[in-house]
């Protein structure tokens, strides 16, 4: 398996912009869906973005779609979460993940092989 580096959260004001970034190193090919996993207090954690390396597929789940933006660069090592409009139901640990293997899509969290060390997103209101 590979190693999964974050970076970025903070706090940010409602309607307020945040970017994420993951650091993916140790995987011998580029072929891997990459997933934004939120855990949020008192909710079961949720797949909201994720985009398949090899392709740029991407999926968003239906409470960020339009406010979220996955991508890539870097020779697809760097995924990036852009969070734009932020909401009070946005507030969780963020952790990037990764499954090896082709398998695309993925949206469920248990799926997931390789994870980040979480990021804190707050909501200041």
């Amino acid at each position: 398996r590979g190693r999964l580096v974050q970076s970025g959260g903070g706090s940010v004001q409602p309607g307020g912009s945040l970017p994420l970034s993951c650091l993916a190193s140790g995987y011998t090919t580029d072929s891997r869906s990459m997933g934004w996993i939120r855990q949020a207090p008192g909710k079961e954690r949720e797949v909201v973005a994720a985009i398949f390396t090899a392709t740029g597929s991407y999926y968003y789940s239906k409470s960020v779609e339009g406010r979220f933006t996955v991508s890539q660069a870097n020779g697809k090592k760097l995924v990036f979460l852009q969070i734009n409009n932020l909401q009070p139901e946005d507030r969780g640990v963020d952790c990037c993940a990764a499954v090896v293997g082709g398998r695309w899509p993925v949206r469920a969290h248990l799926e997931y092989d390789d994870w980040g060390q979480g990021t804190q997103v707050t909501v200041s209101s």
